[in-house]
């Protein structure tokens, strides 16, 4: 799968911008509109791609994106032996430091198969 162009990163933090008082707050906030999820969540993704290059884990966040980071062996067919699969509130409370993975997969709003999943850790929060 070819590599998107790196994302810019005055874009990624304005995306993210956009929706940080509902990532911080979604009891008491509006949910953004799925067009500023999406941008959010697809900028932010694609920068952990460029920053952790590699094929060894897959970051899944449905329904907006799925990459491939971490170096290592990389995996053609079938499920990845290493995956992280989360909502997108969860994906952007990582991504600005609200939530630890570790937090995240032990209260079971994120998931977590395979030796290296957890290796994305090293590079969160992003923005």
């Amino acid at each position: 799968m070819p590599r998107h162009n790196k994302p810019d990163p005055e874009a990624t933090r304005a995306a993210v911008a956009a929706v940080r008082e509902w990532v911080e707050n979604p009891d008491v906030t509006q949910r953004p509109t799925r067009g500023m999820l999406a941008d959010a969540v697809r900028l932010t993704a694609r920068t952990l791609e460029h920053i952790a290059p590699g094929h060894a884990v897959e970051v899944r966040v449905p329904p907006f994106v799925a990459v491939q980071c971490i170096e290592g062996p990389q995996h053609t067919r079938g499920t990845p032996p290493n995956v992280v699969e989360m909502d997108p509130l969860t994906w952007l409370q990582l991504v600005i430091g609200k939530m630890s993975l570790e937090l995240a997969l032990s209260t079971g709003v994120a998931e977590a198969s395979g030796t290296r999943a957890r290796d994305i850790e090293h590079w969160l929060p992003l923005v």
